[in-house]
């Protein structure tokens, strides 16, 4: 009889230390780290959430009155998706429970989501890097490109997600960053000054929060931004084109890893690890470093575009071009950034895309102008004409419409001229005020193609008369199309500067 209790005990001293066993070698559910406290969700559609878990282990996922279960699959990943939530600045636990740990984190709020990506200009912080303008052996004054208040005040309805600069040929498996930020106490300093005044702008109108996901790096290429499927979408005779993924597979052969020149690495590093996040729309700031290939970018930009909406759905795309920059030229030949700003106004043919024109805002000095409030403004005017139905917003500069030929004369007619043509000058933040004088930075050429400066006089609401005496037959047109435009001062009633353009071909 004790031989039999003894032998009960034994077994049930096993099984204890089994389950025990069993417990402490189960693998924790996990989420990915595009969820952190204070993250932003996007309002008014379903929300993905992911992570990984033991195979077949139940997951549990909680917030906002809304619970969904999820079983994790055999290679250990789950995923579930929140039903459409409406937008809220107030913070909520969001809870992922498996069977041995649960997840809390804090502060979550719904409202709209948008991708900040490119090179410098979009990495350009409120902060600005803290440059300095100061003469040699002055005092040290920070370039901001903000207010005091901007950068010090509670902003804290804006959150922003900065990614870790890297590259990678695979797809990075989890977000690389400090996790979701609020714009408050300072913290402001680091995010994208471009997206930082879109945020305030649509919030301001919206009513609801905003999160930025910062994925961008200064001085890299459109190529690293672009999945190697997206390639499939460049002309073969757009040189470096495919080659460049033949280098990128030669070079890591050799044993070179994946860098920041190479096809794709930015992109595979940086955004696929949010490819499964609800996101609103994109915001695209880059061409500098693609600026020698002129009008070619159109291609590439346009691929990267498709490619993206083949991960995020057919979600907008709005781009800044290039600013004006460097010495202005008095040789209306010499045109420069005017081919690649060009290549940039031929992807708005895509649907869903704008472009906010800024020739009037970038500095002859510097690359990096601070005047990001006009450029993230103009694009808050795409965003919430075009995607959220405000009505009575002008958001798309005047664009060529139409060149006619009349002897001596040739007239420019535009589109998109709201209330109308005007001379005026542009002062940041308190809109353009009307000035005397005439049209600048139009120039027309003869069958020679070569341009001579013309004087232009507004006639009716939207268009303008060109003359030169040095071209008595002209038969092309140029706007604004050198890289640092001397004084541009032609606007739309609404605020927005002409697009640069040009009829030779």
């Amino acid at each position: 009889m004790l031989k039999f209790h003894f032998v009960r005990l034994a077994s049930l001293a096993v099984a204890i230390l089994a389950c025990v066993w069993a417990s402490s070698v189960m693998a924790e559910v996990k989420v990915t780290n595009a969820f952190t406290d204070n993250a932003v969700l996007q309002r008014g559609v379903p929300v993905c959430v992911w992570g990984t878990a033991d195979a077949g282990e139940k997951v549990t996922v909680t917030f906002h009155g809304n619970s969904v279960e999820a079983t994790a699959c055999e290679a250990g990943c789950w995923k579930v998706q929140l039903p459409a939530m409406d937008g809220t600045f107030e913070g909520q636990d969001l809870v992922i429970k498996g069977a041995a740990n649960e997840i809390v984190l804090k502060n979550v709020v719904v409202g709209e989501v948008w991708i900040c990506s490119g090179q410098s200009n979009m990495e350009m912080p409120l902060n600005s890097w803290g440059q300095s303008r100061a003469p040699k052996g002055q005092p040290f004054v920070p370039r901001l490109a903000c207010t005091e208040e901007e950068l010090n005040g509670d902003f804290s309805f804006i959150r922003f997600n900065r990614e870790q600069h890297e590259t990678a040929a695979v797809e990075n498996k989890d977000v690389h960053s400090a996790g979701w930020q609020l714009c408050k106490d300072g913290a402001q300093k680091n995010c994208t000054a471009c997206g930082f005044h879109f945020a305030v702008a649509i919030s301001k109108v919206l009513n609801v929060p905003v999160g930025l996901i910062d994925s961008n790096w200064g001085g890299s290429n459109i190529n690293s931004w672009i999945p190697d499927y997206g390639w499939d979408l460049v002309p073969e005779t757009v040189q470096p084109g495919k080659d460049l993924l033949a280098k990128r597979a030669a070079d890591m052969a050799a044993g070179q890893p994946c860098g920041y020149h190479h096809a794709g690495g930015m992109y595979y590093a940086m955004l696929a690890p949010w490819k499964n996040y609800t996101v609103k729309g994109a915001l695209w700031y880059q061409g500098c470093s693609n600026a020698g290939e002129g009008e070619f970018y159109y291609f590439k930009q346009k691929a990267m575009i498709l490619a993206w909406r083949q991960i995020w759905g057919d979600i907008p795309f709005y781009w800044v071009q290039l600013a004006n920059f460097r010495a202005q030229d008095p040789n209306p030949n010499e045109a420069g950034w005017g081919f690649v700003r060009n290549g940039q106004t031929m992807c708005m043919e895509v649907p869903k895309t704008g472009q906010a024109v800024i020739i009037e805002a970038g500095e002859a000095g510097d690359i990096h102008p601070t005047d990001k409030w006009d450029a993230g403004n103009r694009l808050a005017r795409w965003a919430l004409a075009k995607d959220y139905g405000i009505q009575g917003i002008e958001c798309c500069s005047p664009m060529l419409e139409s060149v006619a030929f009349d002897g001596a004369k040739a007239i420019v007619k535009f589109n998109h001229v709201g209330g109308g043509l005007v001379v005026a000058k542009n002062t940041e933040r308190e809109g353009i005020t009307c000035i005397e004088g005439t049209p600048n930075c139009f120039a027309v050429a003869g069958e020679d193609k070569n341009f001579h400066w013309a004087e232009a006089k507004i006639v009716g609401e939207d268009s303008v008369e060109l003359t030169c005496a040095d071209v008595p037959a002209p038969k092309y047109v140029r706007f604004a199309f050198q890289n640092n435009p001397t004084d541009v001062n032609l606007y739309s009633k609404d605020g927005l500067p002409a697009t640069p353009f040009r009829t030779d071909k």
